[in-house]
């Protein structure tokens, strides 16, 4: 919904980013997930925005430009949005541990969890930390994912037996 200008982030994270690929789409605002018949995922409509008048923090407010929709095409999306994990996460996910700081108990090798079938990787595990370092480890998880689902490990293997998986609030 901002210009490259305003965005929060440091110029190398940006640099990172667009070395994994990231293509920045400034001023521009996700107003619908678009599914397809199985209710997969198939789609982002977007809408680009311009700069109107500042806000109550001084910032230039953005606004939609009217006309301005169109769609991206995606078979899937990440919001990925806060800097600390979603309690909600805990509640609904029964056997995720977690350290005394709050956030996901999980192997930085692979990122799986101490609950099998389940990854986890960004600031929900490191604390904050920059976008890139998010998306390398989305990139790590996906790959241990590639392998759980290939049959190169079972659940029995889960959890690597050389680490001891620390216990809640420990």
């Amino acid at each position: 919904r901002r210009s490259r200008q305003e965005v929060p982030a440091r110029a190398e994270e940006f640099h990172h980013a667009e070395e994994e690929g990231v293509i920045f789409e400034f001023l521009t605002n996700p107003v619908e997930i678009l599914g397809d018949e199985q209710k997969r995922v198939r789609g982002l409509r977007c809408v680009r925005m311009q700069l109107g008048e500042p806000d109550a923090s001084g910032r230039r407010r953005p606004v939609p430009i009217p006309g301005s929709e169109f769609d991206l095409d995606v078979d899937m999306v990440i919001i990925a949005v806060g800097t600390t994990p979603n309690p909600v996460v805990f509640l609904n996910t029964y056997g995720l541990e977690r350290t005394k700081e709050g956030t996901v108990v999980a192997d930085m090798t692979t990122l799986r969890t101490t609950k099998p079938r389940v990854w986890a990787g960004g600031d929900v595990v490191t604390g904050a930390a920059t976008v890139v370092s998010a998306m390398g480890a989305g990139k790590v998880a996906a790959a241990d994912m590639h392998r759980f689902l290939c049959g190169e490990f079972s659940e029995s293997e889960w959890w690597p037996a050389q680490v001891e998986a620390p216990t809640a609030g420990a």
